[in-house]
């Protein structure tokens, strides 16, 4: 058994709301540095959650941002670099 499968329910969701809180506090922390360097961001986390049966792709995203997904990419998103955009490939092909 994976030691991950031994983590009861209860604390493996404290664990993730944790982490939404940091991410959330974290809005200098991009999403395509977040994908370049471990191949996931918050769009990820939120997609889990519908994947999961948890809620609809856009109340995910907010529960995720902690507001609207058009209003954080408002005020924290800035244009990716090229550089950003090739980790981020590169990233994403090592999920497969």
């Amino acid at each position: 058994m994976d030691p991950i499968d031994a983590i009861d329910d209860a604390t493996a969701a404290a664990a993730f709301r944790r982490l939404v809180h940091h991410l959330r506090h974290r809005d200098d922390a991009q999403n395509v540095d977040l994908m370049g360097l471990a191949g996931f961001c918050r769009n990820c986390l939120s997609d889990w959650i519908g994947e999961a049966g948890g809620l609809p792709k856009e109340e995910a995203r907010t529960a995720i941002y902690g507001m609207p997904y058009d209003a954080w990419k408002q005020a924290h998103q800035q244009e990716a670099t090229p550089e950003q955009l090739a980790r981020m490939k590169a990233s994403i092909a090592r999920n497969a």
